[in-house]
Parts: structure tokens; C-alpha cells; sequence
């Protein structure tokens, strides 16, 4: 009975790494799936990136933006100019939260600017909450903070 209670007891433990080591993996992909449609100013690809719900959350700016579509509404416009991330993957880390909800943090770099005006470049670190869906992985909000300069 020990022994059976043992074998059981491991399998589960070993069962716990596996998910936590594929839910990293699949977060982290998101991630930088995440930063490439950015740098590519792809609406089609965020939009699909999004969690489609009145409750996804964006500080922008720092100010709430509510929704999926007032969010790429606001990306459409900053896509006109300069916008572009860049991660410092060092400082990259996943937190699980539960089986279905992640946490992402990363340092990064936001270069944003008006069309034809020297961007401004800013260190940010980016907090994304991430659910799980039956298609995937999907960015439920996006709260950066400003890192203050030293």
C-alpha cells in the first residue's frame, strides 16, 4: 500500500512538471508572438491575440483602455509612427498562476514616436495577464509600468 501511495504521489509530482514546464513554453511562445505582431504593426494577428471581452484591460499611457476593439483602435493609431518593442529576455519570467491563467513579466524598451518625429524610447516593464482558451493562449490585459531614469 506504501509503495503504491509512493509510485502515485511521484507520478502526480512529475505530472506537475510536465504541465508547468509545456505551460511556460506555451506562454513564452505567445510572448514573443506577442512582440513580433507588435513590431510588425499587425492588427489582424493582435486582434486575434487578444482576449475578445469588455473586461480586456491596457494601461496606456496611464489611463485604462477597456476592451479588445477601443485597444486596436488605439493601436491603429500608433502604428502610423514609430512603435517598437524591444525585450530584454534576461529579465523574462512566467508565473503560473493556475492551470489556465499565466502571468508574463519582461524588461523592455518601447521606441514610439508620430510619423516622421524622433521616437522617444522608454524602459517599461511589461506585465501581461494570459488565460487559456480552447484555442489558445490569449493576452487578457497589458500593464506596463514606467521604469523611472536613473
Amino acid at each position: 500500500m506504501v509503495k503504491r501511495f509512493m509510485a502515485l504521489a511521484v507520478g502526480a509530482f512529475v505530472a506537475t512538471l510536465v504541465h508547468a514546464a509545456t505551460m511556460e513554453e506555451e506562454v513564452r511562445a505567445v510572448f514573443d508572438k506577442y512582440i513580433a505582431i507588435q513590431n510588425a504593426h499587425d492588427l489582424k494577428s493582435m486582434r486575434n491575440l487578444l482576449v475578445d471581452s469588455p473586461d480586456f484591460l491596457w494601461i496606456s499611457r496611464g489611463k485604462p483602455v477597456w476592451g479588445r476593439e477601443a485597444a486596436l483602435k488605439i493601436l491603429e493609431e500608433r502604428y502610423k509612427g514609430t512603435w517598437h518593442i524591444d525585450v530584454d529576455r534576461k529579465e523574462f519570467r512566467v508565473i503560473s498562476v493556475s492551470r489556465r491563467v499565466a502571468q508574463v513579466y519582461a524588461t523592455t524598451q518601447l521606441s514610439v514616436g508620430d510619423p516622421g518625429a524622433e521616437p522617444a524610447r522608454n524602459r517599461l516593464y511589461i506585465n501581461l495577464v494570459m488565460v487559456k482558451k480552447p484555442e489558445g493562449w490569449r493576452i487578457a490585459s497589458i500593464l506596463p509600468i514606467l521604469v523611472p531614469p536613473q
